[in-house]
């Protein structure tokens, strides 16, 4: 069956970094875009980075330039590189995976994981 299993988040302090995993399973990865989005306490959930199969990458204004998205096909796996972290980056974040080019809306992703916490303190 489908897995997305998140993995790499903790507690930072700001200005750190951290490198999120997702392992994926059950589909054929390399056709499928993969996002990375965030929900935040109190707060809707929001795409934070995306990857199209071929390489093509999006990302939210607040995490441009500190934020890196990439994928390794060989390992079914998609990366989210955070630099310079904010308080304001504390959410929950999940990986998706659609197959419908590189949507920002969280309806058109049709697999996710469980999520991981990421916690930035001040």
């Amino acid at each position: 069956q489908v897995q997305l299993v998140e993995s790499g988040g903790g507690l930072v302090q700001a200005g750190g970094s951290l490198r999120l995993s997702c392992a994926a399973s059950g589909f054929i990865f390399r056709i499928y875009a993969m996002g990375w989005f965030r929900q935040g306490p109190g707060k809707e959930r929001e795409l934070v980075a995306a990857i199209s199969s071929g390489g093509r990458t999006y990302y939210l204004d607040s995490v441009k330039g500190r934020f890196t998205i990439s994928r390794d096909n060989a390992k079914n796996t998609v990366y989210l590189e955070m630099n310079s972290l904010k308080p304001e980056d504390t959410a929950v974040y999940y990986c998706a995976a659609t197959s419908s080019g590189l949507p920002e809306v969280a309806g058109a992703y049709r697999y996710w994981g469980q999520g991981t916490q990421v916690t930035v303190s001040s």
